[in-house]
């Protein structure tokens, strides 16, 4: 009689554990490339807290866009504003569930070991750029429009045509692999790159943001494991990895 009560005393322990396991589900991730960084801490977090398993898909957020446009499945899309609006306006998320998480400002990068050059005045910025033999930054990242407006504000954009590669990946990437001198990109997109150090921000008169936020597919098959992903990632204790890593809650 001990035996079977002791039994059934450990299966019911076992249970919730059983059942927890069984609602585990594979989050599918559409993430803009500049919270690549602060995703490789938290997701593993996530993932022990809730048993889920995080599937991520890293990119240029117009690109991630285009795929979802075309059809790829994903359960939570990390992108920017009028991205996510598109996305909305084409039934693919599900709006009630959109939520800011987070913003980086736009700095300069150069290779890891190199000397860092001055960006700290208007002044400062417009001669180091002028000076670069090259400048990288991605032509499909949602900064692009940013650093263009920034090059005529500054009465340079003519100067800077033959120096500037549009790039296909991240921008820290291209400049830690020596492909271009200077690369412009949101500073949480540094962060995430060996081989790549930020310079320093692009001063405040010429500063934009990149904002993301993040919603949930109007055809997930894991809509509670999608929102409380989204719920984990603006909670109050992530905000100091979004510190470090070069954000800020959105």
């Amino acid at each position: 009689m001990k035996i079977k009560r002791a039994l059934a005393a450990f299966a019911l322990l076992c249970l919730p554990l059983s059942i927890g396991h069984a609602q585990a589900a594979d989050i599918k991730v559409f993430s803009s490339t500049a919270l690549k960084a602060v995703l490789d801490e938290l997701g593993p977090q996530f993932e022990k807290a809730t048993e889920n398993k995080l599937v991520f898909t890293i990119g240029p957020a117009a690109a991630l866009k285009s795929q979802i446009d075309q059809g790829a499945a994903f359960d939570v899309a990390i992108l920017t504003g009028p991205l996510l609006d598109g996305l909305a306006a084409a039934g693919k998320i599900d709006p009630a569930t959109r939520a800011a998480i987070a913003r980086s400002g736009l700095g300069v990068s150069v290779r890891a070991g190199t000397a860092k050059p001055d960006v700290a005045t208007a002044e400062a910025l417009k001669r180091t750029l002028l000076n670069a033999k090259s400048i990288g930054f991605n032509g499909q990242g949602a900064s692009r429009a940013g650093i263009e407006a920034m090059f005529v504000k500054l009465g340079i954009a003519d100067d800077l045509k033959s120096k500037i590669t549009l790039l296909q990946t991240s921008a820290p990437v291209a400049v830690a692999n020596g492909d271009v001198e200077l690369a412009l990109s949101p500073i949480s997109e540094v962060v995430a790159v060996s081989g790549a150090e930020v310079a320093g921000p692009v001063p405040a008169e010429y500063q934009s943001y990149l904002v993301l936020s993040a919603a949930v597919s109007a055809a997930t098959k894991n809509a509670d494991a999608a929102k409380s992903l989204i719920k984990f990632l603006t909670a109050p204790s992530a905000a100091p990895v979004l510190k470090t890593k070069g954000m800020e809650p959105g």
